[in-house]
């Protein structure tokens, strides 16, 4: 039974938890952005066919500015910088360039250092049959239940607690149901990594520094 390969899309955006989100994917780590960080590391997979950078409208510019130094080789064939943060949005500038039945990814641009093994392993369990897949880590921290009077309450049960990352990976159907209603209910869950973290505090900018030195040193 011959397999159809399925080709891969991935949307880069800003996963919005606080206003300055997107400003903190300009953050400098190791002399550059951490959004360069994470569209090069995209684009250093090459079972990636598209790379699309949905960069919210007050930034768009800077966006592009942060991935100029990455404009050679085949960067213009396999990277979009679409000014607007909506991913149906996204979506609808580049779907003339898709075809077939991709697999969806979404990929937070906070979360630069996401390995490569991560991405691919959420890209091969959508082609493997599920619809909807979500990177996790399980909770290490002990979770306290507080009331209307910040008192302890009582102490969460960790052994179903999950920490989301991404990449997400859907099919093109539940790309469009998540891009219009964002929620994680109903996917399925692989294992994460550590250094997908989300970096918007200083010390996970420290952290990510050293993660992007030590990735130079490997490559020197």
């Amino acid at each position: 039974m011959s397999t159809v390969h399925m080709s891969t899309i991935v949307f880069v955006t800003v996963v919005r938890h606080h206003a300055s989100d997107a400003e903190l994917a300009l953050a400098p780590v190791n002399g550059e952005a951490l959004l360069t960080h994470t569209v090069r590391g995209l684009l250093a997979l090459p079972d990636l066919d598209l790379v699309v950078v949905a960069a919210p409208e007050r930034c768009a510019d800077l966006f592009s500015a942060a991935l100029g130094g990455l404009e050679s080789g085949d960067f213009d064939q396999r990277c979009r910088i679409v000014p607007g943060q909506s991913l149906r949005h996204a979506f609808d500038t580049v779907v003339t360039e898709i075809s077939g039945n991709p697999v969806f990814l979404v990929h937070d641009a906070l979360r630069a250092f996401t390995p490569a093994d991560t991405v691919r392993a959420v890209a091969d369990a959508v082609r493997a049959g599920s619809s909807f897949v979500v990177p996790v880590l399980p909770m290490a921290d002990t979770v306290k239940v507080t009331d209307a009077a910040k008192v302890i309450t009582g102490t969460e049960d960790r052994a179903h607690l999950r920490t989301a990352q991404t990449p997400l990976g859907f099919t093109r159907e539940t790309f469009l149901s998540y891009a219009d209603k964002p929620s994680l209910d109903g996917a399925h869950t692989i294992a994460g990594h550590p250094d997908a973290m989300r970096v918007t505090t200083s010390f996970e900018l420290t952290l990510a520094e050293a993660i992007a030195v030590a990735g130079k040193e490997e490559i020197l």
